[in-house]
């Protein structure tokens, strides 16, 4: 793969006039520190690699950013690196040259995250989400007890789903008369019966599993 990349040069060139210097003052000093670095275009943005991703650009109408793939993994004794990722790269919000560190110490960086690619190194897994506890579903007693007359919905509505039975409480409890309500519990008791979810008319039915 070429050193520079022409699609790189077409997005300096459509940047707006104060991204420009910027961006061309990053794309020289990531390629003096080491000729092995070569440009590509991923997600619309120019990054530069060697072994895999080392640190990627990006200008936007406001602001430019500059950031490494492997941040969390770069020894920073200036404690200058924003760990986190996002629009604002690394080094939060560039608007000047001058808002970035100093040469010696992107280089650093540069050079540190060309050695994880070299010795292979790999950012740590991401932990594993937790679903957050589900909130306890209150049913109102006047509704158990509507049910008790249409067994076959009780019996539905008992062994259903959370969701299942989450939208169907929420629906009656949000009629504003107590006419509405009651109507609403009366269809609702016939599309239980019937193994049918609150919004079955949208989607398949729900086989009443529970979660």
């Amino acid at each position: 793969m070429e050193q520079y990349d022409p699609r790189v040069d077409a997005f300096i060139e459509r940047s707006a006039d104060f991204a420009k210097p910027i961006l061309e003052y990053l794309r020289e000093l990531v390629h003096e520190t080491s000729p092995l670095l070569t440009e590509s275009i991923k997600w619309g943005f120019p990054f530069f690699d060697y072994k895999g991703v080392v640190c990627q650009m990006a200008a936007f109408k406001e602001h430019c950013s500059f950031g490494f793939w492997k941040v969390s993994l770069l020894n920073d004794p200036q404690n200058v690196l924003m760990r986190g990722d996002g629009g604002a790269g690394n080094f939060g919000r560039i608007t000047k040259i001058e808002d970035l560190p100093s040469k010696e110490i992107l280089q650093d960086f540069i050079r540190q995250a060309i050695a994880l690619n070299e010795s292979g190194k790999k950012l740590p897994a991401a932990p594993k989400k937790t679903s957050a506890p589900k909130a306890e579903l209150v049913i109102p007693e006047y509704f158990t007890e509507f049910l008790k007359a249409y067994p076959n919905a009780s019996l539905n509505f008992d062994r259903s789903s959370y969701s299942y039975k989450k939208e169907y409480v929420e629906w009656i409890v949000d009629a504003k008369t107590d006419a509405t309500r009651q109507k609403r519990m009366e269809t609702a008791a016939e599309w239980i019966a019937e193994g049918k979810s609150r919004n079955w008319k949208y989607k398949a039915p729900n086989p009443l599993k529970g979660e």
